[in-house]
């Protein structure tokens, strides 16, 4: 695809990462799984992304996080907050609103000049 619908396309799944996010760390994670899990998923991010996202979400009191040093490797654990699980029923109710209207544009092209639609007919 060209460079301009790349970005297109970028721009378009940003915000439906931190929605992502937010529904999969209902239940507590580390980084790493949830990069694993977004892709499962089909949200492909890399952890240059993530990891900022994460640590702006928890600044924002949209997540809480907790060390948990007891494994051989400490991680640190992220779970969705009271506002943040506010935050993710709102965005979904948005993007089921957005997805609706999104179905309700037109696909076919409109008619031209030659031949008009069946609200310009004479």
């Amino acid at each position: 695809m060209s460079e301009h619908v790349d970005t297109h396309l970028q721009e378009l799944r940003r915000g439906t990462v931190v929605l992502a996010c937010l529904q999969l760390l209902r239940t507590p994670g580390y980084g790493y799984a949830l990069l694993e899990q977004l892709e499962q998923r089909g949200f492909a991010t890399d952890a240059n992304t993530l990891y900022p996202l994460l640590r702006r979400l928890e600044k924002q009191g949209f997540l809480t996080s907790e060390w948990n040093t007891e494994d051989t490797r400490p991680r640190k654990f992220y779970a969705t907050s009271a506002d943040g699980l506010r935050l993710a029923d709102t965005l979904c109710r948005e993007w089921t609103s957005l997805s609706a209207a999104i179905a309700s544009l037109p696909t076919e092209p409109r008619p031209s000049a030659d031949h008009p639609g069946p609200s310009e007919e004479h």
